[in-house]
């Protein structure tokens, strides 16, 4: 399928002043960091993680730990994704019951990924309290879920896919807006 360029909501520049302010609202919203996970929804979620943990660092000087969740089996059309779904590793770091996770992801849409990373993070534990950051809120839900950060709010059609662009995945860094051709 190939798809038309529509709009750039980002670049490179750009993302990194929404990541450093999502990161300062965090170091606000969360005195204590040191019982803080930052906790990546794969793919493009780790490296968002890993991003904002690496703002912290360089704002206040706290080392806030990572880790990465894969939710490829605990969505609810696995079904749809093909015969042989590709499933990564799951990397938390230690115990997570009592401690305050801040799921990562790259855009929230319908909000299933989200109910499936929270299904996941259950089976590993109970957090004392889960918060959601994402790069880019769809503002559209199927489920009542909500971040706490959000980098940009885009209302979109259904038509239309928020593409985030990383150099991990991809060959540039940016945010944009495409539809099917």
């Amino acid at each position: 399928m190939h798809f038309i360029e529509k709009t750039r909501l980002m670049t490179a520049a750009d993302m990194n002043r929404v990541l450093m302010r999502m990161a300062s609202q965090i170091v606000e919203s969360n005195p204590d960091l040191s019982d803080v996970i930052l906790v990546g929804i794969r793919r493009r979620g780790v490296p968002l993680a890993e991003r904002l943990a690496q703002k912290i660092l360089e704002m206040d000087d706290i080392r806030v730990t990572t880790g990465a969740l894969d939710i490829t089996l605990y969505r609810d059309d696995l079904s749809t994704v093909g015969d042989r779904p590709v499933v990564n590793r799951t990397e938390l770091p230690g115990n997570i019951t009592g401690k305050t996770i801040i799921l990562v992801d790259d855009v929230l849409y319908t909000g299933r990924t989200v109910r499936a990373a929270l299904d996941e993070l259950i089976d590993f534990g109970r957090p004392r309290r889960v918060q959601l950051a994402v790069l880019v809120d769809r503002g559209w839900r199927e489920l009542p879920i909500n971040a706490e950060y959000v980098g940009k709010k885009v209302p979109t059609s259904e038509k239309e896919i928020v593409k985030v662009m990383l150099p991990e995945f991809d060959e540039t860094e940016q945010v944009i807006i495409v539809e099917p051709e």
